[in-house]
């Protein structure tokens, strides 16, 4: 098939956010196991050094980044809303000149709320307006929101699995639909505060390949990569319409990228030296040529051991597809800060700041500092990329 030749205009020059490369932060507040809350903000000592932290960000060169509202510290009464976890972190960002994506359900809701009950969906959505509201009041007009992050891998992990919060199995889909309806509720409610906000809608991006050359196996390969898409096309309201889905409330497309999101549709783990493992820029080529909306790669990242690595491959793969003309805005390094290990085998990278010291001072994983410095500087030296601060 002929292309013709690579032309330079046809290369998307990203210009969306503050900062090319980003930063997220660890801020689920799940239960691990029932009644237990693990709240990572709290773990990881971002949630007493947040001047620091985002400072630290800065002085690094990255000046976009994602971080949490806890709704459980919010939201702890029905219909009260208290901000002394919240407006700190706001301030923080301002004061920083960090320019912030606020994720206002990473994994948790308030205690004694039932997540399958038509009042979740009522009571998320008043404090998505409630918070929209708070962040007209202190002066932001175009903020960068996600109302539930991951709403696939939440219901997987969380209704078909049981691995977290709500710990049920069988149930994924229907958890799947609740969450979207209560995402779209929640975008409504904030475009009333705020008709500029801009919605981050993250799922994980993967591949997955079919263990065997039967029909039947490719048939279960191409519907468990296809599931991916589900959410985002319900947001759309391209299918099951009845869930309150359109056209403009799908806006940018956050897609989560670590080693382990390309398998065989039997489990078994997808290699990389395999035929079947299918380059990350194809992918993103997939999702862009589906959508044509700003794609931000919300999270990635990779053990201690091949942090670096992975960061390099990740930058080359995005330069591949910024060629081909897909619009990728962004690359936001996960987790930014560390925090300690989960009890399990989940993976457990290695952020570009350490655990805090007594003195509340992060050590700096300089090597991966250093693979960051270099992917900045390679990516500002592309000579038709305008600067955007």
């Amino acid at each position: 098939m002929h292309h013709g030749s690579l032309t330079a205009q046809s290369r998307h020059q990203p210009g969306l956010f503050s900062s090319f490369f980003q930063g997220s932060f660890a801020c689920s507040t799940a239960c691990r196991t029932p009644g237990k809350r693990a709240d990572l903000m709290i773990s990881s000592g971002h949630d007493t050094l947040l001047e620091k932290d985002y400072a630290l960000l800065t002085s690094h060169h990255i000046l976009t980044a994602r971080d949490g509202a806890r709704w459980y510290l919010i939201e702890s009464q029905p219909g009260e809303y208290h901000w002394d976890s919240f407006l700190p972190q706001l301030k923080a960002a301002q004061a920083q000149g960090i320019e912030m994506i606020w994720e206002l359900a990473h994994f948790g809701w308030p205690d004694g709320l039932d997540i399958w009950q038509p009042e979740f969906i009522d009571r998320f959505s008043a404090y998505a307006g409630a918070l929209a509201r708070l962040m007209r009041e202190e002066g932001l007009t175009r903020p960068f929101i996600t109302p539930m992050n991951q709403i696939s891998f939440w219901s997987w992990a969380g209704a078909e699995i049981a691995w977290f919060n709500p710990f049920v199995t069988g149930r994924g889909r229907e958890l799947k639909r609740q969450l979207t309806r209560a995402s779209i509720a929640a975008m409504h409610a904030i475009r009333d505060e705020l008709p500029g906000a801009r919605f981050v809608l993250t799922d994980p991006l993967v591949n997955v390949a079919a263990s065997g050359y039967s029909t039947a196996a490719r048939l279960q390969a191409q519907q468990q990569h296809q599931a991916q898409y589900e959410v985002w096309d319900w947001l759309a309201g391209r299918d099951e319409p009845e869930l309150g889905g359109s056209e403009e409330l799908l806006d940018i497309i956050g897609l989560t990228w670590y080693p382990d999101n390309q398998w065989f549709h039997n489990g078994d783990p997808l290699e990389p030296h395999h035929p079947d493992y299918r380059p990350l820029n194809l992918l993103l080529q997939e999702v862009w040529q589906r959508y044509q909306r700003p794609l931000l790669i919300a999270e990635t990242g990779a053990e201690a051991d091949r942090s670096q690595t992975w960061l390099s491959l990740v930058s080359q793969e995005v330069d591949l597809a910024l060629n081909a003309g897909v619009q990728l805005e962004g690359i936001s390094l996960y987790p930014v800060v560390d925090y300690p290990a989960w009890d399990d085998d989940r993976r457990y990278p290695v952020g570009l700041f350490g655990l805090p010291d007594a003195n509340g001072n992060r050590t700096v994983n300089e090597s991966m500092a250093l693979t960051l410095r270099s992917q900045q500087i390679k990516h500002q030296q592309d000579p038709l990329r305008t600067s955007t601060t």
